[in-house]
């Protein structure tokens, strides 16, 4: 497991590193406000305008994902109800990659790497939101490339990726400063990625954000006819999000979606918390650990 918060790709400063673990050891006002920023307020249902966009959104996407993240205080008692074994998790980390002032984050870009148990990876390069008829259509013939429409309480958000494979070694080389981050990214991954960076920013400009840690877990419920995929992030502040979520095809959306509400309420699992976005808080918690040791 990485024990390095984030580094510079490459990287010749191992004590700025050392001086990032010891911030988030001891929880720097950046932390703490981070920490505190947990949202307890109520998300809004969707309106019916909602429903007919992600409707439209899903007639030019590959598939629609049905996510919805639970409050601190339920996590014990969701994993009970739902009769998921925690020994079955597989243990994964997650490292973002932006500039230190974020421009790919407000840019609409995501980059990420992922090590999964067993030493197999893969990297992403993440666009959201689009416009699925505004796509390349050469690029939807490629099957590392997909569009997917999120939808949650209270939102949604309609996003394009590229996905490569690479090793879980390779990744934390990366990570370590010790091979460039373009290595484990395809061809057309850094095509991808130059067509929509911010003028300017390359990929020898980014830093390392993260590792955040993951469990994750596939389930299959006995009164639901379809999996559900479990995750639970940990953050270094002490912090977590679990998030229980399903796919389906777009033109299942209606009667999947219905029934996916109908399982979780069946479960005791409150559906109208606010929404805690797994990759918004991670890059949020690392940016502004970065802009803590810079300062």
């Amino acid at each position: 497991m990485a024990t390095k918060t984030f580094v510079k790709i490459p990287t010749k400063t191992p004590r700025r590193a050392a001086t990032v673990k010891r911030a988030v050891a001891a929880k720097t006002p950046a932390a703490r406000k981070v920490a505190k920023a947990a949202p307890t307020e109520i998300a809004k249902p969707l309106s019916g305008e909602d429903i007919t966009r992600i409707t439209q959104l899903g007639k030019g996407s590959n598939s629609i994902e049905l996510k919805l993240s639970i409050p601190m205080a339920g996590h014990r008692a969701t994993v009970k109800s739902i009769g998921l074994d925690p020994v079955e998790a597989q243990p994964r980390q997650a490292f973002y990659f932006d500039t230190p002032d974020l421009a790919l984050n407000r840019a609409g870009v995501v980059l990420r790497a992922r090590r999964i148990q067993g030493g197999r990876a893969d990297s992403v390069v993440k666009l959201r939101p689009v416009e699925p008829d505004t796509i390349d259509p050469e690029l939807r013939r490629s099957a590392a490339f997909k569009v997917e429409v999120d939808v949650m309480p209270g939102g949604y958000v309609c996003s394009a990726s590229f996905k490569g494979v690479c090793t879980g070694k390779e990744v934390q080389e990366v990570a370590d400063g010790k091979l460039a981050l373009s290595k484990i990214l395809s061809k057309e991954q850094r095509a991808f990625f130059r067509q929509h960076a911010p003028a300017g920013v390359t990929l020898d400009q980014l830093v390392v954000l993260g590792p955040t840690l993951l469990l994750k877990a596939k389930h299959q419920p006995k009164n639901f006819d379809r999996p559900i995929t479990v995750e639970v992030w940990f953050y270094p502040d002490g912090t977590r999000i679990l998030e229980v979520s399903t796919k389906c095809l777009p033109e299942e959306f209606f009667n999947v979606g219905t029934e996916f509400k109908a399982y979780l309420g069946d479960h005791g699992i409150a559906l109208g918390a606010k929404q805690e976005p797994k990759t918004k808080t991670a890059i949020d918690f690392f940016g502004a650990m970065l802009r803590q040791v810079a300062g």
